[in-house]
C-alpha cells in the first residue's frame, strides 16, 4: 500500500531536512507541460556506500526499468503500439517543431509518457489531443515503413483504422479503471487486465469459487493474471517467465539474479532466490513465501520492490500493477520511524476502536526512512512517498511488514514548492501560515510514518471475512483507515513522550492542511464537472467531509468567507481530534467485517460529488498561482565503470537527462515486449 503526496504544495517551508537545505544547487525542475511539472530528485551519500553496494543498487535498477513494458500494456491494450508510433513520428519529424499542430502533439506525447498511456494517471480519464487527425494521419503517412510499429501484416491505413479512433474519439475507451458501483466496473474500465466480453459477475463468481473462507492464508486471488474468456469460459491467464510477459520477465530475472550474486546477506539472497521463482512459474504461494522473507529482512541497507503489487489499476482491487523501487538505508532519518515501530503494541493498544478489531499481539512491524534510488513501472514517473507492504493481511498478522518513507522524494517536493505563494492565497490567517511553517515539514513526514508503519499495519479481518469484500471501494477505505489512524496519533502526548516531536501543537499544522486539502486544493487535479476518482483523493475528501458534517453543530471545523474567498477555518482542534477517531472506529469495523454497503454508502455520500461552485473558485484561484497541480521524475542515470579485467570498479551517477531524452532511452534499451 501506498502513500502519496497530498495534492497540497506549501510554498516557503522553514523546517527541511539538513541535507535539502544545504545543497542550494541542485536544479530540481526539468520541464513543464499541461498539468504536470517533472522534476529531478538526488541521491544523496551514494557515494558513500561501498562499491557492493553500488553494484546492487545497479543491478536492481536494471532489473526495475526491464519491467517497463509491463505496466503501459496492463494500462491499456493499444499503449505499446502507440507509444512506438508517437515516439516515431517525434523523432523523425521533418516540419517546424514551432508549428502549432506539432507542439500540441509534443504535449500530448510528454501526456502518455507520463501516464504509461493514452490515460491520466490520476483522474483515469483518456487525454485530449490537441491536434488534428488528419495533420496527425497525413504525417505518420510520410514516415518510412521500417520505423512503423505495424502488426504483422498490418498496413499504414489499417494500423490508422484501429488506432485513430483510440487516440481522438473520447467515448472509445475513455476511462482506464471505473470505480461507479452502480455500473459494471470491468465492462466500462479501459485497461487491459480483463479480455473482451468478461463482466463483473462473472469475474466475482469465478473468484468465488475459488476461494476458501476457511483459509487461514489464503494466496492473493488474482494479483498476477488477466482474466479473460475462452470457448464461454472464464480463465486466467498468468504473468510468468512462459506465460503473459515473459520476454520482459526474463530480463527482470537476469539482472536480479546478478543482484543476487552481490546480496548483503544470506537472508538478501534467500528472497532474491525466491522472488526469481515466482517469477519463473508465477505460483503465487512462492510469491507469498517471498514477502516472508522479505518482510522479515530488516538487516540489509540496500532494498527494493519489484513485482504485481498494487491493485488501484484493477476496479475490483485484485490484479497488481508492475512497479518497482530501489533504495538505500537512510540511518540517521530511521531514528524516527525506528522509534514509532518499537512502540507499535502501544499504539495498537490504545486505537479508539473495538478491541475485537484490534490485533491481540503486533508482529514483526518495521520501518525505516529510505533514499530512493530508483523508481519504475506504476512508481514512475509519479511516485508514492510511503510504502507499506506485504499487502496481505495474514501476512502482516503473523509475519509483519515492512514500511518506508521515501525523504529524498519528499525533499525533492518541497524544495521545488519554495515561494509559490500558496500559503498566502489558501491559508486563512498569519499565526496558521507561521504554525505550518514552523512544523508542516516535520508532521507530514511523521503522518506518511504512521500511515505506513502503524496504520496499514493496525486492525484484523475477523474470521471468514473476505479481504475484497468491500471491492471497488476497497482501496479508497483501507487509505482513510490509515490516513485516520495517522492524525489521530499525531495529536497523541505519546510522541511528545517519545521525543519525537518538541510542541504538543505541532498536530494542527497537519490538521489545517489536511482538511483544507480535503475540502478545496485537491481538487485543483479534478477537470469542471467531474468526479473525484483516484483513492488516495477520495479518501481524503472522504475524511474531510464527513469532519466537516458531523462538526457542524459545534462548529469544529468551518468553510467560512474572508474578502469574497472561501477559506478553513478550525475552531476546535481537540474536538477534530475525537472526530477523527470516531470515523476511524466506523471505518475499521467496516474493513473487519467486511461491510460493504456501509461502505460504499460512505464512499457516495462523502468521498465522490464536488461543489460545483467551490471547485470553480479553486481553480480559479490556483490559476493565479501557476502550480501545477501534479508532479513526477526523471530518474538518476547510473553507468558501470570497467576496469582492465572487465570488472566494475565503480558506478557513477548523473542527473542531466531531460524529460524526452530519458523516455526515449528507455523506450531504446527496455521495449521488451514487442515494437
Amino acid at each position: 500500500m501506498k502513500h502519496f503526496l497530498p495534492a497540497l504544495l506549501i510554498g516557503s517551508l522553514a523546517a527541511v531536512s539538513a541535507h535539502a537545505a544545504e545543497d542550494k544547487n541542485f536544479n530540481y525542475h526539468v520541464d513543464n507541460f499541461a498539468d504536470i511539472e517533472v522534476l529531478r530528485y538526488e541521491v544523496p551519500e551514494f557515494n558513500q556506500l561501498s562499491l557492493q553496494q553500488k553494484k546492487m543498487l545497479y543491478y536492481l535498477s536494471q532489473a526495475a526499468q526491464a519491467g517497463r513494458d509491463i505496466i503501459w500494456d496492463q494500462n491499456g491494450r493499444y499503449n505499446l503500439q502507440i507509444r512506438a508510433l508517437l515516439e516515431a513520428l517525434y523523432t523523425s519529424y521533418k516540419g517546424d517543431r514551432q508549428n502549432a499542430e506539432f507542439k500540441a502533439f509534443e504535449k500530448y506525447l510528454k501526456q502518455v509518457w507520463f501516464g504509461n498511456g493514452i490515460h491520466h494517471h490520476y483522474s483515469n480519464d483518456k487525454f485530449t489531443p490537441g491536434f488534428s487527425q488528419a495533420w496527425f494521419d497525413a504525417q505518420v503517412k510520410q514516415l518510412p515503413a521500417d520505423s512503423l510499429p505495424l502488426e504483422k501484416g498490418q498496413t499504414v491505413n489499417q494500423m490508422l483504422e484501429v488506432l485513430d479512433p483510440v487516440i481522438f474519439d473520447p467515448t472509445v475507451m475513455a476511462k482506464k479503471v471505473n470505480q461507479d458501483g452502480t455500473q459494471d466496473v470491468i465492462a466500462t474500465s479501459a485497461n487491459n487486465l480483463y479480455g473482451d466480453g468478461v463482466t463483473q459477475a462473472e469475474v466475482e463468481a469465478y473468484y468465488n469459487m475459488l476461494k476458501d473462507p476457511n483459509d487461514p492464508t489464503p494466496i492473493s486471488y488474482g494479483l498476477n493474471s488477466r482474466v479473460v474468456k475462452e470457448n464461454g469460459k472464464i480463465v486466467e491467464q498468468h504473468y510468468h517467465l512462459n506465460g503473459l510477459y515473459g520476454p520482459a520477465i526474463a530480463k527482470i530475472i537476469y539482472w536480479l539474479d546478478m543482484a543476487k550474486s552481490v546480496a548483503e546477506n544470506d537472508a538478501q539472497r534467500a528472497y532474491i532466490t525466491k522472488l526469481i521463482d515466482y517469477y519463473i512459474t508465477g505460483d503465487l504461494k512462492l510469491f507469498d513465501e517471498y514477502s516472508i522473507l522479505w518482510a522479515e529482512d530488516t538487516a540489509s541497507d540496500v532494498d527494493f520492490v519489484n513485482g504485481f503489487i498494487e491493485s488501484y489499476g484493477d476496479p475490483l482491487g485484485m490484479t497488481g500493477s508492475w512497479e518497482a523501487y530501489v533504495n538505500f538505508k537512510n540511518r540517521k532519518a530511521s531514528h524516527r520511524t525506528e522509534t514509532i515501530s518499537s512502540n507499535a503494541q502501544w499504539f495498537e493498544d490504545h486505537a479508539p476502536v473495538d478491541p475485537k478489531f484490534r490485533k491481540p499481539v503486533v508482529k514483526g512491524v518495521s520501518a525505516k526512512v529510505i533514499t530512493a534510488a530508483m523508481l519504475a513501472g506504476d512508481a514512475f514517473p509519479s511516485t508514492a512517498i510511503g510504502i507499506n507492504l506485504p499487502n496481505a493481511n495474514w501476512i502482516r498478522a503473523a509475519h509483519g511488514s515492512k514500511s518506508v518513507t521515501l525523504e529524498n522524494i519528499t525533499e525533492a517536493y518541497d524544495m521545488a514548492s519554495h515561494g509559490n505563494g500558496f500559503n498566502e492565497e489558501f491559508v486563512i490567517d498569519a499565526p496558521t501560515a507561521k504554525l505550518m511553517e514552523d512544523y508542516l515539514y516535520i508532521t507530514d513526514m511523521l503522518h506518511t510514518d504512521l500511515h505506513e508503519c502503524l496504520g496499514h499495519a493496525s486492525g484484523q479481518l475477523m474470521p471468514g471475512v473476505d479481504p475484497d469484500a468491500l471491492k471497488e471501494n476497497g482501496s479508497t477505505l483501507e487509505e482513510a483507515r490509515a490516513d485516520l489512524f495517522a492524525l489521530y496519533y499525531l495529536a497523541d502526548p505519546k510522541l511528545l513522550e517519545l521525543g519525537i516531536i518538541d510542541n504538543p501543537d505541532a498536530y494542527k499544522a497537519e490538521y489545517y492542511k489536511y482538511m483544507l486539502n480535503g475540502l478545496m486544493t485537491q481538487l485543483n487535479r479534478i477537470e469542471p464537472g467531474k468526479d473525484v476518482e483516484e483513492a488516495h483523493m477520495r479518501n481524503r475528501q472522504l475524511i474531510a467531509a464527513w469532519v466537516l458534517d458531523h462538526g457542524k453543530k459545534d462548529k469544529v471545523v468551518e468553510l467560512v468567507k474572508k474578502n469574497g474567498k472561501t477559506f478553513v477555518k478550525i475552531n476546535d482542534y481537540p474536538k477534530m481530534r475525537e472526530l477523527i477517531g470516531q470515523l476511524l472506529a466506523e471505518i475499521q469495523r467496516i474493513k473487519s467485517e467486511g461491510d460493504y454497503e456501509a461502505g460504499n454508502k460512505l464512499v457516495q455520500k462523502y468521498a465522490v460529488k464536488v461543489d460545483p461552485k467551490l471547485h470553480k473558485e479553486v481553480l480559479d484561484r490556483y490559476a493565479k498561482l501557476n502550480i501545477p497541480p501534479y508532479r513526477g521524475f526523471v530518474n538518476p542515470v547510473y553507468t558501470p565503470i570497467y576496469g582492465p579485467d572487465g570488472e566494475i570498479t565503480d558506478i557513477t551517477l548523473d542527473y542531466t537527462e531531460g524529460y524526452a531524452d530519458q523516455m526515449l532511452r528507455l523506450s531504446r534499451e527496455f521495449s521488451t515486449l514487442g515494437y
